[in-house]
């Protein structure tokens, strides 16, 4: 059985986490805990991104170093990790010395090959995206992700990667079905390298960024933070050093998987892929691209105070349900939006009302009816519609069909009615109430991605014929 590599992007460790951060990498953990259980050996990374200039500029007005920066930011997106109980293997950071160790073979790997060069530039930067803008990019003569920011002209003398060298290779790569998810993600890839792609500045003058990974026999220059931050996807193996170890397990003989936002097409799908061929190593097999989060119809801004954080979600509504909210609530490929009426209407229909009062109900009638547990079920192969839509990498509509299976034995309960059918007929009663103990642990067999601790809680409640505490409190 194929192993399988997965890795988020690295935040850009400029402010506390996000909630858009915590839905991509809740979404991993969901895909890593579904692929162990079907016996796959998985190598699962995530981290954070820690140089370039919004870091050292944040850094200077905090009137702190870098290090002690990035060390703060690192630690609270490590406490992210564990308070949405993600199942991560690594947690990378890119002022790791092996990581930098890493990105510097990779620049020589791409020198000798005659990919990278050195002129003088001229041009628009901007610092939230950490990269020269072309006109034609602009909107309103503003960077469209930014379009707060003012656009910097910068003329200095750089490194550019040759990408215009791997115009057709990228071509051919970005025809393959699969390789990007959605497909329409594709196909705005293939579309912007059909267009023509111009080579990229990949360092900094040091005398104007000294925040950075040093280029290799050019102590002038620091790596542009994008060719230093990709670099992690492999690194976190242990390449170059380990080789034969992780790096050959995952990346060479593995499928590699990549999931980053709308945003990231060109950096993920075109730049870092060009990268790796240009290094002589494999492409990655697909990059799953969702959309942004929004709240009230506007992009979360803390000046318009519509800012809802991860830490804000757990300390209110618990790890599983924030997990279960982030996971069918927030599409996977598009937009969403969301409000704290929203998340409560959703945790009080689902979660209070749907799973915790099926799990309450069926437990108090096992509890009070059945004289012993019932034996744990033969685990069994996932249903189709259930493992496809993880393949798709729609993670909503496998919690819609979990959901849908709540709602069907609770029909079904209703329909029934075992809690007066055990009054005249105790044998039939205890019947279909051991059965719908037995389809509820089914069912709870479908939560473990999505709710891994609910799942635990719930299975060993049935196998030892409890009613478990209240699952999911009422909110004040």
């Amino acid at each position: 059985m194929k192993s399988k590599y997965l890795t988020t992007t690295l935040p850009y460790v400029n402010s506390d986490p996000h909630i858009g951060f915590a839905a991509e990498v809740v979404a991993a953990d969901a895909y890593a805990r579904y692929w162990r259980l079907l016996g796959h050996e998985v190598f699962f990374n995530t981290g954070t991104d820690e140089h370039g200039q919004k870091i050292a500029e944040k850094a200077d007005e905090k009137g702190e170093t870098r290090q002690a920066y990035v060390d703060h930011y690192a630690e609270e997106f490590k406490k992210l990790g564990s308070a949405l109980n993600l199942s991560n293997d690594a947690f990378i950071r890119t002022t790791n010395e092996d990581h930098k160790r890493a990105a510097q073979e990779l620049w020589k790997r791409c020198f000798v090959k005659g990919d990278i060069y050195k002129k003088k530039y001229k041009g628009l930067y901007c610092v939230g995206d950490e990269m020269f803008m072309k006109e034609n990019e602009l909107v309103d003569g503003r960077c469209p992700n930014h379009p707060n920011l003012e656009l910097q002209e910068i003329e200095e003398e750089n490194y550019f990667f040759a990408l215009s060298k791997y115009q057709s290779y990228l071509e051919e790569y970005l025809s393959r079905e699969g390789v990007v998810v959605p497909a329409w993600r594709r196909e705005e890839a293939l579309t912007f390298v059909r267009k023509g792609l111009e080579d990229f500045s990949i360092s900094r003058e040091k005398s104007r960024l000294d925040w950075g990974v040093s280029v290799p026999n050019d102590e002038d220059q620091v790596m542009y933070v994008w060719f230093d931050a990709l670099t992690n996807y492999i690194s976190t193996l242990g390449w170059p050093n380990d080789a034969e170890g992780n790096f050959k397990k995952f990346w060479e003989e593995g499928e590699t998987v990549q999931l980053a936002g709308k945003d990231q097409v060109r950096f993920q799908s075109i730049m870092w892929q060009a990268m790796l061929k240009s290094a002589d190593l494999p492409a990655t097999d697909i990059v799953a691209y969702h959309g942004f989060i929004n709240s009230g119809g506007q992009k979360m801004s803390k000046s318009l105070g519509n800012v809802i954080s991860p830490s804000e979600l757990v300390a209110k509504y618990g790890t599983d349900a924030t997990r279960y909210l982030l996971l069918r609530h927030v599409h996977p490929f598009e937009d969403t939006d969301i409000t704290w009426d929203r998340l409560d209407e959703w945790y009080t229909a689902n979660l209070v009302n749907g799973l915790g009062n099926l799990v309450s109900r069926v437990m108090k009638m096992a509890e009070t009816h059945l004289d012993a547990p019932i034996v744990r079920p033969e685990a069994q192969e996932f249903e189709e519609e259930y493992g496809n839509a993880f393949k798709k990498f729609d993670i909503q509509s496998v919690c819609d069909g979990v959901w849908e299976k709540i709602g069907k034995l609770d029909e079904r309960i209703a329909a029934e009615e075992p809690f007066k059918l055990i009054k005249v007929d105790v044998e039939k009663g205890k019947a279909v109430i051991t059965e719908l103990v037995k389809e509820l642990y089914s069912i709870v067999r479908l939560l473990h991605p999505i709710m891994p601790e609910t799942n635990k809680i719930i299975k060993e409640a049935i196998l030892q014929n409890k009613k478990p505490e209240n699952l999911f409190p009422r909110l004040p």
